[in-house]
């Protein structure tokens, strides 16, 4: 018997509990179908604030309610969202200042940050099928207990679940520490779950999840054929997205145009990320990071790091 069935009972018998539950139950709801209206904010700074005052509120929610799925969902997409969008560029800027100090101490927020998202995607994915730490410990058994995932719905959570495996791995990859060994080594949990995301919804936030194989097939030391697989899916990202998804263009550039010494490719691409006007008022927060982001990687010292002078 579900919670609000049994709530519902409860309600005939005068527990005033199982309202109060169900009030909050309804306000975790209503904010989660809110919760997108942040993306079409075009001001960075606005929308930073936004984020960090939802972070709390969503984790208030989840302790009132633990075992809702909406304030799950919320805690894991914000979360890294968060960790990749603000505290991440905080971590860049500390970079190009050379201060590591403030560097390594941004990159612990975002490690932070892309740990609680993990930690609550993890849960909110057990909620649908058990037996995930079984299944994580190889690429083969975790195919498997993907493919018990069938809904568009749970292409939600699967892919910034998968994200925050992602990221976490590339922020650890350098530090040569235990701990950032493992990550890498967890680098097909997020690989894994991406691709299934996309099996079930291609087109969720934007083509995100192709965006993410794209930038994921163009990592360092991949062969000639990877990396072409890399611009093929890229092409076909910024193809489905009719150009109005600027992180795309970013990502092409700084994935995939850097690893192939390409720096005319490269530099089209962020060029074309600064002149376009607004190609998407659903997109604006999302453009606005990614304009943000093609200023500094134009800077000599970006450049720099794809061999060139």
């Amino acid at each position: 018997m579900t919670a609000t069935r049994l709530c519902s009972i409860a309600i005939a018998l005068g527990t005033t509990a199982c309202i109060q539950q169900m009030l909050i139950d309804g306000q975790i709801k209503g904010t989660r179908q809110g919760a997108d209206a942040v993306d079409t904010i075009g001001d960075y700074e606005l929308a930073k604030s936004a984020a960090e005052a939802g972070l709390a509120q969503f984790e208030g929610l989840h302790r009132l309610s633990p075992n809702n799925d909406d304030a799950l969902f919320l805690l894991t997409k914000n979360w890294v969202g968060y960790g990749f969008a603000f505290v991440d560029d905080e971590r860049e800027r500390a970079d190009d200042d050379g201060d590591r100090a403030l560097q390594d101490h941004h990159q612990g927020r975002a490690l932070m940050a892309y740990d609680r998202a993990i930690l609550y995607g993890t849960a909110l994915l057990g909620h649908r099928a058990d037996g995930y730490d079984a299944a994580k410990k190889t690429d083969t058994t975790l195919r498997a207990w993907l493919r018990r995932f069938d809904t568009r719905a749970d292409a939600e959570a699967l892919l910034w679940t998968g994200y925050a495996y992602l990221v976490r791995a590339d922020l650890m990859k350098s530090s040569g520490a235990t701990a950032g060994i493992g990550a890498v080594g967890q680098l097909y949990i997020g690989v894994d779950m991406i691709e299934r995301s996309t099996q079930l919804d291609l087109g969720y936030a934007n083509f995100s999840g192709l965006i993410a194989l794209a930038t994921y097939h163009a990592r360092p030391m991949v062969d000639a054929q990877e990396l072409d697989q890399s611009r093929q899916i890229f092409e076909t990202a910024i193809a489905r997205t009719q150009r109005k998804n600027l992180l795309a263009l970013v990502n092409y550039a700084r994935a995939y145009a850097c690893g192939k010494g390409d720096r005319k490719l490269y530099e089209r691409l962020l060029e074309e990320v600064l002149v376009a006007a607004d190609p998407d008022p659903g997109q604006r927060l999302t453009n606005a990071i990614a304009k943000r982001r093609a200023r500094r990687y134009l800077l000599p010292v970006h450049e720099q790091e794809c061999g060139w002078k």
